[in-house]
């Protein structure tokens, strides 16, 4: 089980996946504890002792249920571990989380700086943090946004609005938070799958949808269907 959780660290590492699920801060500390746990393992098979035969019937039987048992958790893991491709959080995910709840964190030197910044390089947790601060709509005008993330709907509209939403790591993807920016596009779901990646350029106003609890929406010029990026989380 430990060299499977090796190989494929190591594996994610060289291909460039490790990504999906630490933060680029720790890559190169989780290979180097990988390389070394792969000798502490190698070590402990060469000094762990040899099987004793048991002097019983039912003890062999015994050890030959959890022998299989064991192979069965072994086999299970190196599918999930070393043959099954890396995938990323998605909407099932987010349904589990507080949509924006970070974004929130937004210090006031933070603030400042995006509302004096060139809003055309603005990323989606950008945005959803300028949202969270309550600007009006007279603070939005005339600015666009270019934004590419994952369609997932809003709550109250799922008709009418979604969000371009992304997953923010601090750490890992056990404590990533969802963040998102309200897209006004009735009838999206006949264009966009759920969980699909899409780039989206707009305005930002006044949200027309009287069912949505989204004050500010992108006003949409032009979405489009992309690829997943290499790097679908931001931090």
């Amino acid at each position: 089980m430990s060299l499977i959780g090796i190989v494929a660290t190591v594996w994610l590492g060289i291909t460039g996946q490790l990504g999906l699920y630490i933060h680029p801060r720790y890559f190169a500390f989780s290979i180097i504890m990988a390389v070394v746990a792969a000798a502490v393992v190698i070590v402990s098979f060469a000094l762990s002792p040899g099987d004793e035969h048991a002097g019983h019937e039912h003890e062999t039987g015994h050890k030959r249920f959890w022998a299989g048992a064991s192979s069965v958790v072994i086999a299970a893991s190196a599918v999930a571990l070393l043959v099954l491709p890396p995938t990323t959080l998605t909407t099932t995910t987010l349904e589990q989380r507080d949509l924006n709840g970070s974004a929130a964190a937004l210090t006031e030197e933070a603030s400042a700086k995006l509302t004096g910044g060139d809003a055309s390089k603005f990323s989606v947790k950008d945005w959803a943090s300028l949202l969270r601060q309550g600007a009006g709509v007279e603070f939005y005008a005339g600015k666009k946004a270019q934004l590419t993330g994952f369609v997932t709907p809003d709550q109250d509209d799922p008709e009418n609005v979604f969000y371009v939403a992304r997953f923010v790591v601090s750490h890992c993807v056990v404590d990533a938070q969802p963040v998102g920016v309200p897209v006004y596009r009735p009838g999206w779901q006949d264009e966009f799958p759920l969980d699909s990646w899409v780039g989206v350029s707009g305005g930002l106003t006044a949200n027309p949808s009287v069912a949505s609890s989204e004050g500010i929406v992108i006003i949409p010029e032009a979405v489009a269907a992309v690829d997943q990026p290499q790097q679908p989380y931001v931090y």
